[in-house]
């Protein structure tokens, strides 16, 4: 559940929001709006993609029934001068 404070709270209780971020995003806002997201380590690197390889992502359970078609090469081909 992700929680909201403002940039004087989060100043002012600075571990107090890290703590929050264990449980969830952490929205900072300025002047009412939502101007930072503070995130756990663990939440930015799932979000992120951590430091899986293509082959990482490849062998997890269930990537043979995701759809991907990527498009088709276009290759242009000319002629080359040799000396």
């Amino acid at each position: 559940m992700p929680t909201t404070i403002s940039s004087r709270e989060f100043d002012q209780d600075t571990s107090g929001a890290k703590r929050a971020a264990l449980s969830g995003p952490v929205f900072i806002t300025d002047r009412g709006r939502p101007a930072h997201v503070l995130l756990s380590i663990e939440a930015y690197q799932c979000l992120a993609g951590g430091d899986a390889s293509i082959i990482d992502l490849l062998a997890m359970p269930g990537a043979e029934d995701i759809a991907f078609e990527p498009p088709r090469a276009q290759i242009q081909t000319r002629q080359v001068g040799l000396l």
